[in-house]
Order: C-alpha cells, then sequence, then structure tokens
C-alpha cells in the first residue's frame, strides 16, 4: 500500500540558481459581482463561500468551486 504525503514547502535560498515556487493568486468574488463564464456566459455572484462561488446565469444558477480558471470579474 502506497500513500502519497505532502511534507512541508521547500525552503528556498536566495543564492540558489532556481527561481522559488509561485503561488498563484486566487481571485476573490464579493456579492452582486458581474462575472463571465467560458461557457454559461455573463452571470451575477448571489452566494460566496470560501472556496466556491454561486452564480446565477440567465439558464442556471451554478457553484463554482475554487479555483476559478473560466470564470472572469467584469
Amino acid at each position: 500500500m502506497t500513500t502519497s504525503r505532502s511534507g512541508p514547502r521547500r525552503r528556498h535560498l536566495p543564492s540558489s540558481p532556481f527561481a522559488p515556487e509561485v503561488v498563484p493568486e486566487i481571485e476573490t468574488f464579493h456579492l452582486h459581482d458581474r462575472v463571465s463564464h467560458q461557457s454559461y456566459g455573463l452571470g451575477r455572484v448571489v452566494g460566496t463561500e470560501k472556496a466556491a462561488v454561486t452564480v446565477n446565469f440567465s439558464t442556471c444558477t451554478l457553484r463554482i468551486v475554487s479555483p476559478f480558471h473560466k470564470l472572469e470579474k467584469l
């Protein structure tokens, strides 16, 4: 049986020739923000959670979890 374990992040030394890992910034959304989705079009944020947003599009209401690759704030 194998287990995967993610240990602590590696330490980056200033003298290292390798660049440190870049942590992507996750966009935050607020209630009533207007958004655009690649598949569903324009919508409005009707609910927010720590790692998800609920968006009301013209055809449906969806809960979209982070990271929000296909969701763009207008």
